[in-house]
């Protein structure tokens, strides 16, 4: 089904070590609106959603693993070369004294990424609506991101995702008005 480039989808960037964004971008990592939570609420709607459809969650729920994979970079470059003392001012020392410098899944708070962020009704429409939903809260936390980094090399990849969740969210406006036009539609058996 996969086909795995040993390659990020966009270049990853980072002007210094700066745990402070880092900690920032772990809610995009295992927050409620991130990149994982993404990723497999549509790689599961696409079991209950009709044909027509299918091939866009697949597309975009892999696409989502992508973005997941520059946020991890992005992490890991801001925080590889960072002391504990700087983790500790970042707000990030429980999670060093529990995970050192590898990632965990949680988010911007500490809190632990759980299987309720995955939003998934088995209607096509309810589950169409919630994904937009789910894009927009992630392009509006890209941007506040980049709002509050100073970094212009992170902010580069960051406008890079948050463009991509635009693009998603119009991909999941279009796949809504199918839906509605097949939900009218009467079934032959």
């Amino acid at each position: 089904m996969w086909a795995y480039e040993k390659k990020l989808q966009y270049p990853v960037r980072v002007s210094t070590c700066n745990p402070t964004l880092a900690k920032y971008l772990v809610e995009q990592y295992g927050g409620a609106d991130g990149e994982l939570a993404a990723a497999l609420r549509y790689l599961n709607q696409r079991y209950t959603i009709p044909d027509k459809v299918i091939g866009l969650l697949t597309d975009i729920g892999t696409e989502e693993f992508a973005h997941l994979e520059m946020i991890a970079t992005m992490i890991y470059k801001l925080t590889k070369d960072a002391t504990p003392e700087m983790m500790k001012a970042a707000g990030l020392d429980t999670h060093y004294a529990n995970h050192d410098s590898a990632l965990f899944y949680h988010n911007a708070s500490g809190v632990p990424w759980t299987a309720s962020y995955i939003a998934s009704k088995g209607d096509p429409i309810a589950d169409i609506y919630e994904d937009i939903a789910a894009e927009e809260k992630a392009r509006a936390t890209y941007q506040w991101i980049i709002n509050l980094s100073d970094d212009p090399d992170l902010n580069d990849g960051l406008r890079y995702l948050r463009e991509r969740e635009i693009v998603h969210s119009q991909r999941f406006r279009e796949a809504a008005e199918i839906l509605k036009d097949e939900q009218g539609k009467k079934r032959f058996f």
